[in-house]
């Protein structure tokens, strides 16, 4: 039978699937952990998949613990749902390509990007439909993992406000974040493979029809503020638009949208982009710290 647990919302108890799966919400906001299941049977039952993803789309993230998978079925489960994408900028493992590894150790310099809220490589044209990561090695006590609901963050905001910002766009930079620290050359070379991106600040969920805010680390400016409608003197468009802008991405940070996540070696997490940030917890001493992801390619968004 399927799930009796409407999203966002726990009954206390888990939903009981056809297979023995078991769905026991983390939060009343956001998540889910999957129990007696295998993802590396998942990457060999397409039905399971299916399964899954539905869930996904529901509590927009998923956990599994203690799963044996291999490199091999780590990517064979995440293409059930999509075409595998590489990073421009973190490396990937060469016998598995779209198999980022996302690698600390005490000499590692501090990476700005994680610990950072974002909804992956909204700098891309289509960006992710979402992610697979998989811990290898993690600190004893702290490298948490936080995802924020960000459908529920729009459903949240002052009516005037979802009015406002209904017909918004906005771009989204990969040559702002990633390509900052880079020399001048190398930066306007990434900026030329990956030019800005234009989203709408309120998107539709393909797969639910929920509206979602679409705003992130990634998101530099709007593209449309400037109008009749908007803008009667100069301060509301500078610095009105960057206040509101500025306003739509602290949305993030409100408890009661989030769920954080403690990880042990062999866990899972699995997360919909399409209506999520998330945010690396980066509060640990020098040690390792060594976690796998598997992007999968999105589509448009509308």
């Amino acid at each position: 039978m399927g799930s009796t647990i409407q999203p966002g919302l726990s009954n206390g108890a888990p939903a009981v699937h056809t297979r023995g799966l078991q769905v026991h919400p983390v939060t009343c906001a956001i998540g889910a952990e999957l129990r007696h299941v295998s993802l590396a049977e998942a990457s060999r039952d397409a039905g399971l998949a299916a399964e899954i993803r539905a869930l996904l789309v529901q509590h927009k993230v998923l956990f599994f613990r203690q799963q044996e998978l291999t490199r091999a079925e780590h990517v064979a489960f995440a293409r059930h749902f999509g075409e595998l994408e590489d990073h421009p900028v973190v490396g990937s493992d060469p016998e598995h390509p779209g198999l980022v590894r996302i690698y600390k150790n005490p000499e590692t310099p501090v990476d700005r990007y994680e610990n950072s809220w974002h909804t992956d490589a909204t700098w891309r044209e289509k960006p992710p439909f979402g992610c697979v990561l998989r811990c290898v090695e993690c600190p004893p006590v702290g490298g948490d993992t936080m995802w924020a609901n960000m459908a529920l963050a729009f459903e949240k905001l002052p009516a005037h406000i979802q009015q406002q910002i209904a017909g918004l766009r906005a771009r989204h930079s990969i040559e702002a974040t990633f390509g900052a620290a880079m020399p001048i050359e190398k930066r306007l070379a990434l900026k030329a493979q990956f030019p800005d991106a234009e989203h709408p600040v309120v998107r539709t969920h393909p797969d639910t029809g929920e509206k979602i805010l679409f705003v992130n680390g990634f998101t530099t400016h709007f593209t449309n503020f400037h109008t009749p409608a908007n803008v009667r003197y100069g301060q509301d468009y500078q610095p009105g638009a960057a206040l509101l802008l500025a306003y739509l991405v602290s949305q993030v940070q409100i408890p009661e949208y989030q769920v954080r996540w403690r990880w042990q070696p062999g866990d899972v997490a699995m997360w919909d982009n399409r209506s999520t940030q998330h945010y690396a917890v980066m509060d640990y001493p020098p040690c390792h710290r060594k976690m796998e992801r598997a992007g999968i390619v999105g589509d448009a968004v509308f």
